[in-house]
């Protein structure tokens, strides 16, 4: 049984314990422009650009023999990216020219997810489905892109539809998975992934803070006990949750780098 519903039958009259659910990310506009309403995600997108374009500016501008800790820090996370995630997956003969795309979309991506651990923001940016579906649009045009002008429009899709060394017999019931697959399905699942864990992550987030202050304040006897224990919950979830934010980042970074080799690629 969880605490949300034990809150629930063990409340005495009132209408109990409502667990939160999708109605939390429905934020109203901090402010309007015109008619068009800017919610806290939004700014948070613009906010995160701008720390993650500082921060590789100022990096990269402050260059020495002997690094400070801002070079230091900077080079550490360009050349994680670089060497970890492009030249492995991408290869060393193509990996440089997207490099910048793909340190950028990291911290870009780590920033936005980060957001819901600070305090005064507390809210993970890509929870909203359309901003993470944005992204991976982004990404789609990017990668498919780049194999069409490897390859021209026809080749590139016979690559990524006509799977090598299959019996043409079995044409008409792959082609049309690789299709779907590889052109329909990625930035779907790509964007999903990312959503999912944002957005599950804050529900039980709030689930825990809310669940305990309820228990406190309305059950009393177990509730004193419960209560407290629901929020060491919420931190010990909170400290799970920067690894889930890191490892979202990087996973969605690595995916990229894998569909951008596998659109180079002469062979499937």
């Amino acid at each position: 049984m969880t605490i949300a519903a034990s809150a629930t039958i063990a409340a005495e009259g009132g209408e109990g314990f409502h667990a939160p659910g999708p109605s939390i990310f429905d934020l109203p506009p901090v402010f309007e422009i015109g008619s068009l309403g800017v919610t806290k995600p939004m700014l948070q997108l613009v906010i995160a650009a701008a720390l993650v374009f500082t921060f590789l500016y100022v990096a990269a501008k402050q260059r020495s023999l002997v690094p400070g800790k801002l070079q230091f820090a900077g080079e550490g996370a360009y050349g994680f990216v670089r060497n970890s995630v492009a030249r492995d997956i991408i290869g060393s003969h193509d990996f440089q020219k997207f490099v910048p795309y793909l340190v950028t979309l990291f911290f870009f991506i780590l920033v936005n997810n980060l957001f819901a651990s600070i305090p005064f923001f507390q809210f993970p940016t890509f929870s909203r489905a359309g901003m993470a579906y944005a992204l991976a649009g982004l990404s789609w045009l990017i990668y498919n892109g780049v194999g069409m002008r490897k390859h021209g429009v026809l080749g590139y899709l016979k690559l990524q539809s006509v799977p090598s060394g299959v019996s043409p017999a079995m044409y008409p019931l792959l082609v049309p998975l690789e299709f779907f697959s590889n052109i329909l399905v990625r930035p779907v699942t790509l964007a999903l992934r990312l959503f999912c864990n944002m957005f599950a992550g804050h529900i039980l987030l709030v689930l825990f803070a809310t669940g305990g202050l309820y228990l406190i304040e309305h059950v009393g006897g177990v509730g004193y006990v419960a209560g407290p224990l629901a929020w060491v919950l919420a931190i010990l979830v909170s400290f799970l949750e920067i690894l889930v934010q890191f490892l979202q980042a990087y996973v969605f970074v690595l995916l990229n780098a894998m569909y951008i080799q596998g659109a180079l690629a002469d062979e499937h």
